[in-house]
């Protein structure tokens, strides 16, 4: 009988404990496969159970969340949304989450363990935290001048505090709604379908997403090469630089859309844009002083986040000398993202000093503590100060006396660069205008913004007055708004 009776207590022992095991791994071991099956719907539910947190620019929040009534309780709401749609993203529930949605996630639903008031707490339980809000870098103003520079037409604008690196201004051109992607059902359906038909790519952020060809802008990387490596010393002693120019080992001439090119100074040559002059001067510099130069300014980096990734910046680090020629003036295959050319403008403004661009300022709790904050860091030392210098007297002559007058703002320091960038099949398709620029408040020494503008339906009639015409008098307003805002704490 006592035999039977330890045999039944052995046997249920054993079965509790197989019982514990399987409890564990349930709830631990495989929890994270579970968690992620599509079919476990409870997911979902506890999801958008409660309101998300905030993203918010300039103190006040451009996001919220609306009661549906339904199983999945809370969707995303958003003001403004096509303004700051390449600031935010969208949280859909039926497509996800993108951009500042997606890389803030666990903050914005609650479940990041940065939330825990209790360290540890949140990996043991595995509660949900009440959900955090996300204070961007924007600045309201600047954000709303590019956008209405924009005006709808192709195109996007990226602009920088030089100093520390912060994002003023992030706009692409078209965009669209957020919201209509909020919920779930056939209308948001239809929505995703008729926004990724489009072929003007409203959903694409052509400001970090998209890279083009940055024409005579890059030539402010060549200067500096030329400037960093003794190819050039006397900024108005005259070059070499004939007019035509036949590019190294080959029988086919560059010629410029001006005249008065044929062997000008670099000041005269970078002020009214020659081709001649820069591709010669990127030759002569040679590739690997070019392509380390195109590096030190942020092209070629595959880790650039901001948080949201950035898609890379090209310059080729193993060409013939006539392709390093068309790549000098921004030609080949010299692409870049509308930020990374603000990073440029922004490098000259401050002194050579490159700081890593940052959108996310500060996260808070729910009671407003702060959880983190962006510290300021630099990226790269850019050129050395006095290439800086020597780069701004450039760049202030194409806005004074050049292509980029239209970006002149009275009492201010403007520097710029104007660019027209060909592309398409033989070149045949509508130019792209570009302009990237600086701007010193009275009595300054370091640049309080830089810009960058691409505009991709741009008539133009020769190369440079697109972006003078077009692209300055946009990245002028965005300057002006920057320049006219009260000093930050």
């Amino acid at each position: 009988m006592i035999r039977c009776i330890r045999r039944c207590a052995a046997l249920g022992l054993v079965l509790l404990l197989a019982l514990a095991a399987n409890a564990v791994r349930v709830m631990v071991v495989d929890a994270g496969s579970y968690a992620a099956d599509p079919a476990n719907r409870r997911i979902a539910i506890a999801r958008y159970q409660h309101p998300r947190g905030g993203i918010l620019v300039g103190g006040s929040p451009v996001t919220g969340s609306q009661d549906t009534g339904g199983q999945l309780a809370y969707a995303r709401t958003y003001r403004d949304g096509p303004l700051y749609a390449p600031v935010t993203g969208f949280a859909s529930q039926t497509y996800g989450t993108s951009l500042l949605e997606g890389t803030e996630d666990g903050l914005l639903s609650g479940t990041s363990s940065r939330l825990a008031s209790v360290p540890l707490w949140h990996e043991i339980s595995r509660d949900r935290q009440r959900p955090g809000d996300v204070h961007t870098t924007i600045d309201p103003a600047a954000q709303k001048a590019a956008y209405a520079g924009l005006a709808g037409r192709r195109g996007a604008v990226a602009a920088l505090d030089p100093a520390t690196g912060r994002i003023l201004a992030l706009v692409s051109s078209p965009s669209y709604d957020p919201a209509l992607l909020a919920g779930t059902g056939p209308a948001v359906t239809g929505q995703w379908q008729r926004l990724n038909d489009d072929p003007a790519q409203p959903m694409l952020d052509r400001a970090i997403r998209q890279t083009y060809p940055p024409g005579s802008t890059f030539k402010v990387v060549t200067a500096a090469a030329a400037l960093e490596n003794g190819a050039v010393g006397d900024l108005a002693a005259p070059t070499d630089s004939p007019d035509p120019y036949r590019l190294p080992g080959t029988t086919w001439s560059l010629t410029n859309e001006g005249r008065g090119c044929a062997d000008a100074s670099v000041y005269d040559a970078f002020r009214v844009s020659c081709n001649t002059v820069f591709a010669k001067l990127g030759a002569d510099v040679g590739v690997t002083a070019m392509a380390r130069q195109a590096a030190a300014f942020g092209f070629n980096d595959t880790a650039l986040r901001i948080p949201p990734g950035v898609a890379v910046s090209n310059f080729d680090t193993t060409m013939s000398p006539d392709q390093v020629a068309l790549s000098s003036i921004g030609q080949f295959d010299t692409t870049a993202t509308p930020l990374q050319m603000a990073m440029v403008a922004a490098a000259v403004g401050n002194g050579g000093e490159l700081m890593r661009p940052y959108l996310v300022d500060r996260v808070t709790n729910h009671g407003g503590a702060v959880v983190s904050r962006t510290t300021p860091t630099r990226l790269h030392r850019a050129v050395s100060e006095g290439t800086a210098e020597r780069l701004q007297e450039l760049m202030e002559a194409v806005v004074s006396d050049g292509t980029g007058t239209n970006a002149a703002i009275p009492g201010a320091v403007v520097g710029g660069k104007t660019g027209t960038a060909q592309h398409g099949v033989g070149n045949l398709g509508t130019p792209y205008a570009w302009f990237i620029s600086y701007a010193k408040p009275p009595g300054a020494s370091r640049a309080a913004v830089a810009v960058a503008v691409v505009v991709e339906d741009a008539e133009a009639a020769r190369a440079d007055i697109s972006g003078g015409g077009i692209a300055a008098p946009i990245a002028r307003a965005v300057m002006r708004s920057v320049l006219a805002a009260p000093p930050r704490p």
